[in-house]
């Protein structure tokens, strides 16, 4: 599983984020491909997402988070392009993935209760991304 974020290296919220992937997902195996996206910058995120995952293997799980809309009404969503799982807020991460290897389905993940509205990285993204990288069905 990769992870992209614009938290900055060092930063407690990856540590959060990965602490959660691996409660729910013991065995999975965390790449980091940046967290050096300048902050917000969602092209910026979409170039590194394409650039450091094309590579993996069909079936790995890539998260990201760089998200100027946190705690808004953009959809949160779980795709899968190019054989390849992605997690993250639906704001153009995921555009360039698309236009390069095709959108092949994609889910809007469910609302939770007890969601931080500004910590969806934690509460929403990196629950789902453990859960496909588990093995549960998009």
């Amino acid at each position: 599983m990769t992870f992209t974020s614009d938290f900055g290296s060092g930063s407690p919220l990856v540590a959060a984020m990965k602490g959660v992937v691996l409660a729910g997902c013991p065995n999975a195996v965390l790449v980091d491909v940046s967290h050096e996206v300048p902050r917000f910058d969602v092209f910026a995120g979409a170039f590194m997402l394409f650039a450091g995952t094309r590579h993996f293997s069909s079936g790995s799980v890539h998260l990201v988070v760089v998200d100027p809309g946190v705690g808004s009404a953009r959809r949160r969503l779980a795709i899968r392009a190019g054989g390849r799982y992605y997690v993250g807020p639906d704001n153009g991460l995921f555009a360039i993935v698309i236009e390069e290897v095709g959108l092949q389905k994609a889910v809007e993940l469910a609302p939770r209760s007890g969601v931080s509205p500004t910590f969806e990285g934690r509460d929403v993204f990196a629950p789902a991304a453990a859960a496909l990288a588990s093995g549960v069905p998009l």
